[in-house]
């Protein structure tokens, strides 16, 4: 970053700001307070924009009014900043706590995950601990007989789970997710309520959730399944329905299944109800929301998807003209028509835990892994830990692994405190999904032959073949990034747009100017706090808060200037994208420092600071780069130099980071530090001593203290004590088991594995001939 050293020109170059940049701008804070567009004019614009806007449709509609807005708000303002953030903590209940240190660590430990991926499902003891201890009903309500877990400790249960086996994590997020319990808990009747959640809580119903089908995927909205209000042979009201749905998660074991699918009422049925009085609980025409048992006539549980080799239970579900009593639908009948509103409000908190946490999960399981595994590993006569192309991964694996991390504290957070931010918790999907999958290419490549060997000991395979379903569900990463989070977050967030929408919707001229009005004065703010904050930043380069603030106000003004494209904006991906990016690196950005200033708990500021400072720079240089790309490529070539020289008067400003950086942050996460500490924090570590992870992070610090005699031996052309031979001996057993992959008879059925004997530790007597490979049933 350029960096002005010389102090009389500093001081200069702030009294050339305070003196001529109101002047080059015409923004003093005056003229911002009584701006105004003369009522002639103002028409003109409002009959040119109505033109010009597209309309919204009604699930668009949903969809923007979904959720809550917090520091979104805060970002297209061009106002984040830390002390924005000083209101959100987490702290887990004692309960909590016990949970994740008992149930959670008992189910890890029955787990093995390559068995699951070989007999594609659970075993009956695993299904039974999962209900019985109430894994299904972490988010029910105690007084249903739910755990009433909050969001931070449901996060950190699957992050847990997931770090041990992604089936059994996903079995466990989805009922907690986008599923019935917190649709029924938000909309349900009582006798709904009182009926399903202690059944779903004990296990004793296996909920999914029916929603996407052939014809629509990202776009659920677009669902062709039909139902029509009809009585039945004994003239009782209901439904029949025909339906096509796949990619249901838990429906080929669900007990009940939830169901989405559009309602037609052609007799009006739903209005000849007698006994409503409140017009609105006639229900309506629209996508509709019901609950169905299992044994549902018609309803057909059919065959199962094998999502690439991660064999959690998943299929389809299908019906034609299957009947539904009235009292089936989510809510009753005054829910009918509504269901697309519930589906956008109860996703936006799911989406923020269950998908960010599995990706913390790879995160760290790639960190303490293979940060051991490049310390232990020799080619050439060195520790591959200190070759610099393997520092290169090593380092993106650490900083990416605290960015998620910090990313998934902040937004616990925000969801502990009540908040439900739409927009946050897309960026949140689609951002950890997206890093995680770029850590787990890193640690594969590490990995090298041990990486791509399938079997017990493979502690990446299994993340590797599931990273690319969490960038697909719930919305793929392509569609949430391009569409979603700049084009939603665009119009919910921003402080005036949605006013200046909802006049042209009404035909209000007058809001409309005053709406338009209070924009400009918004542009015009941006756009020199964008120039001022530019110029600024060049003297505070290590002041992190002040060059993501710096950024922010970029966005804002960019993001008014977008707006220049009017309806065009909404086709125009690649912009939206790049713009999508930088509001997330933002988020991530503000997540670092804010985690890093309260949860990091490191006596080692060096250490700390290390980590913190690669992730930022790596944060604020992928942040600039994406506004250069809507530099480089916005149609209107005039708003693009406008923006280029309001935002980076001086050119491009941040840099990557510098191989002195990265070797330093490698080496963090393949030595006893603790920054690994802390990145290994809630990763479950199996106590088994035969286990490839406990192995690894275990034998690690004796690796290291038997690589430094060796050296020192070497230096001073001595030999060790025998105690240190020992040690040496030790660790070397121990590094030949860990190179070892698994390898298996002619039909890959029975696998033999290179395993520690019996006892916890390795004699010292032991001779090398006595570790043999263990033949495993």
């Amino acid at each position: 970053m350029m960096i002005l050293k010389n102090k009389s020109l500093q001081i200069n170059s702030l009294k050339f700001i305070k003196n001529n940049v109101n002047k080059k701008f015409n923004l003093n804070f005056k003229f911002q307070r009584n701006i105004g567009v003369p009522s002639l004019i103002s028409n003109q614009i409002f009959e040119m924009s109505k033109k010009m806007v597209p309309k919204m449709s009604e699930t668009e509609r949903a969809a923007l009014n979904s959720g809550t807005v917090g520091f979104d708000r805060e970002l297209l303002n061009g106002s984040a900043t830390l002390k924005a953030l000083s209101k959100y903590s987490v702290e887990l209940t004692q309960k909590e706590k016990t949970f994740l240190e008992t149930e959670v660590e008992q189910l890890c430990e029955m787990v093995e995950d390559y068995k699951v991926r070989q007999t594609k499902d659970l075993p009956e003891n695993i299904w039974n601990f999962i209900k019985e201890k109430k894994f299904l009903g972490m988010i029910i309500p105690e007084n249903y007989g739910g755990l009433g877990f909050s969001p931070h400790a449901h996060s950190l249960v699957v992050q847990k789970l997931a770090g041990r086996s992604s089936p059994v994590s996903v079995s466990v997020m989805v009922p907690n997710s986008l599923g019935p319990a917190e649709l029924l808990m938000k909309y349900g009747t009582q006798e709904q309520k009182n009926h399903y959640l202690p059944r779903l809580a004990n296990g004793q119903e296996i909920p999914c959730f029916a929603l996407t089908g052939p014809p629509s995927g990202s776009d659920a909205a677009s669902m062709v399944d039909q139902g029509y209000v009809c009585k039945n042979d004994k003239g009782e009201l209901g439904v029949c329905v025909t339906f096509n749905k796949r990619y249901i998660t838990l429906a080929p074991i669900a007990t009940v299944v939830g169901l989405a699918f559009i309602l037609n009422d052609p007799q009006n049925l739903l209005k000849q109800v007698p006994g409503i009085t409140n017009v609105e609980d006639y229900g309506s025409e629209g996508i509709t929301l019901a609950l169905l048992p299992r044994d549902t006539p018609g309803l057909l549980v059919g065959d199962r998807h094998d999502p690439l080799n991660t064999p959690f239970m998943n299929g389809t579900v299908k019906g034609r003209d299957v009947w539904i009593p009235i009292s089936y639908l989510i809510g009753g009948q005054k829910r009918a028509g509504y269901g697309w509103n519930m589906l956008m409000q109860c996703l936006s908190e799911g989406r923020g835990i269950s998908l960010p946490a599995s990706g913390v999960a790879i995160g760290k399981v790639s960190t303490i892994a293979m940060g051991a595994y490049a310390r232990l590993r020799k080619q050439f006569k060195v520790s591959i830990a200190d070759m610099e192309g393997i520092q290169e991964r090593l380092a993106t694996i650490a900083s990416t692994t605290f960015t998620i991390t910090s990313a998934q504290f902040l937004m616990n957070a925000i969801l502990n405190s009540g908040e439900r931010p739409s927009v946050l918790t897309a960026i949140m999907k689609q951002q950890v999904t997206e890093r995680s999958r770029r850590i787990i290419n890193e640690a594969m490549d590490i990995a090298g032959g041990s990486g791509i060997c399938n079997g017990p000991n493979n502690l990446l395979a299994s993340a590797y073949m599931a990273a690319p379903i969490a960038i697909t569900v719930e919305g793929s990463n392509t569609l949430t990034r391009s569409l979603i989070i700049f084009g939603q977050g665009l119009v919910r967030s921003h402080p005036h747009l949605l006013d200046i929408l909802e006049s042209l919707r009404t035909n209000q001229p007058n809001e409309f100017n005053k709406a338009l009005n209070q924009f400009l004065g918004h542009a015009f703010t941006n756009a020199k706090n964008s120039f001022t904050s530019a110029i600024k930043s060049l003297f505070n380069s290590k002041d992190y808060e002040a060059q993501l603030m710096r950024l922010a106000h970029n966005f804002a003004f960019c993001s008014d200037l977008c707006l220049t494209m009017g309806g065009k904006l909404k086709f125009a991906e690649m912009i939206s994208g790049r713009m999508a990016d930088v509001m997330g690196n933002l988020y991530l950005g503000f997540a670092i420092l804010w985690y890093n200033k309260n949860y990091s708990n490191n006596s080692n500021n060096s250490e700390m600071d290390a980590v913190v400072q690669l992730a930022m720079t790596q944060i604020l240089y992928e942040t600039q780069q994406a506004l250069y790309g809507v530099f480089d490529n916005f149609p209107n070539r005039e708003t693009a130099i406008l923006m280029k020289q309001v935002c980076f008067p001086l050119g491009a400003t941040y840099k990557l980071p510098s191989d002195k950086l990265i070797k330093k942050a490698a080496n963090l996460i393949t030595t006893d530090s603790n920054v690994r500490k802390l990145l290994s924090q809630n990763l479950f570590i199996s106590k088994n001593p035969n286990d490839r992870l406990h192995m690894l992070h275990n034998y690690l610090p004796k690796a290291i203290e038997a690589d430094t005699i060796i050296e020192r031996c070497r230096k001073s052309k001595t030999q060790p004590t025998s105690t240190e031979q020992k040690l040496i001996d030790e660790v070397e057993k121990i590094r030949d088991i860990i190179i070892q992959v698994d390898s298996f008879d002619f039909k890959l059925e029975n696998s033999t594995s290179w395993e520690l004997p019996e006892q916890s530790t390795v004699p010292q007597s032991q001779s090398q001939s006595q570790f043999v490979n263990v033949k495993r049933s």
